[in-house]
């Protein structure tokens, strides 16, 4: 398990608000610590990708169990290292949908338990909100309305914000996410898992042009993905071709890379031009794991410079699953008044525009 931490200034008064933020809805076990909404502390992300690596994809019994091994001492390490005690929390934020519902419950059974214990308010965040405001802690002036694309492993969605908490969806992924076509292409030619990361870095080295993918559209619905066609379509033509990918270090894995790569990465621009032509919006946040692919935002970067579009990305530690984002959501939401119930439970699958119930 590899181990990552962010860490601000340590710690040295309780008279603003703290809130622990837990995020376990996959396969990262994360925990972090925010003064406010935005000042983070310690954002501590234990990984789990060696141990599911050899299976090609994420084993959800696994994942749930290695959650339960290390989330108590990464909390014990945060509250060590910024000085802290649970006597000083004033809210806990916990990922409760949607994700794989044993590592969701890990969290949230850690969640509930220290709340009880401490009689500290916690409160029950949607993934994907905390995505969606993960640029706000480095870009806190991002503007209303704007144009939300989350994409990652498990989700490929687009919508339309008009205020924190208020979210209009535009369109999703109607069968494979982008960071789900991007591990099985990778699987396919033998990269290995996670595949993202990988074909970013093979396809610096390809021509995007030499291969020409579909880019998955669904007739009547502009703004809406799909990406299993392209799946297929990589599959038939390594298949068709394949001696030449006997060999997965020569150049054409290369230029096969590029090719996928540039086909993914078109067709979210196509639905996030869409989305802004219909709504016009001149202000796009782009986040998710998929958004650490260093040729989506050159290309994401040049469509902003040509329409005067502002395009706004989390730091490559904030795109991928971290806790920060769920405590500076959970510390807007609590400071607003709301709180979750003891009865509030786990769901894997839960629409953003469907609000969790608070009491």
């Amino acid at each position: 398990m590899a181990l990552y931490l962010f860490q601000g200034e340590p710690r040295k008064d309780t008279l603003v608000s703290l809130t622990l933020g837990i995020e376990s809805s996959c396969d990262e076990t994360a925990v972090a610590l925010l003064e406010g909404p935005r000042k983070v502390l310690i954002n501590l992300i234990q990984s789990q990708e060696k141990i599911h690596s050899p299976y090609g994809g994420i084993v959800p019994e696994i994942a749930s169990r290695c959650h339960i091994e290390v989330i108590l001492p990464l909390i014990d390490k945060a509250l060590k290292e910024t000085r802290t005690g649970f006597k000083d929390l004033t809210g806990i934020a916990v990922t409760t949908t949607p994700g794989l519902i044993g590592s969701l419950l890990v969290g949230l059974s850690v969640a509930k338990a220290i709340s009880y214990a401490h009689d500290i308010p916690f409160i029950g965040v949607n993934h994907l909100e905390g995505h969606l405001n993960a640029p706000f802690l480095e870009y806190p002036d991002i503007p209303y309305p704007h144009l939300g694309l989350m994409v990652s492993g498990g989700h490929t969605a687009l919508f339309y914000i008009t205020g924190f908490g208020h979210y209009q969806f535009l369109g999703a992924t109607r069968d494979d996410a982008a960071g789900e076509a991007f591990d099985k292409i990778a699987k396919l030619v033998h990269l290995g898992y996670p595949g993202g990361p990988v074909v970013d870095q093979r396809a610096r080295k390809g021509d995007p042009h030499k291969i020409k993918f579909p880019q998955g559209k669904v007739r009547g619905s502009p703004m809406d993905f799909s990406f299993s066609g392209l799946k297929t379509a990589v599959l038939q033509h390594v298949q068709k071709n394949q001696a030449l990918y006997e060999d997965s270090q020569g150049p054409v894995i290369d230029d096969l890379c590029a090719s996928v790569q540039e086909a993914i990465v078109q067709a979210l621009l196509a639905r996030c031009e869409s989305a802004r032509a219909t709504k016009k919006c001149q202000t796009l946040v782009v986040t998710g794991g998929v958004a650490c692919n260093q040729y989506l935002r050159k290309v994401f970067n040049q469509w902003g410079q040509e329409n005067e579009m502002a395009v706004y990305y989390p730091s490559l530690l904030l795109c991928t699953d971290n806790a920060a984002m769920i405590a500076s959501v959970g510390a807007r939401h609590l400071a607003e008044g709301k709180r979750s119930s003891m009865t509030l439970n786990a769901v894997a699958h839960r629409p953003l525009t469907e609000p969790l119930p608070v009491e």
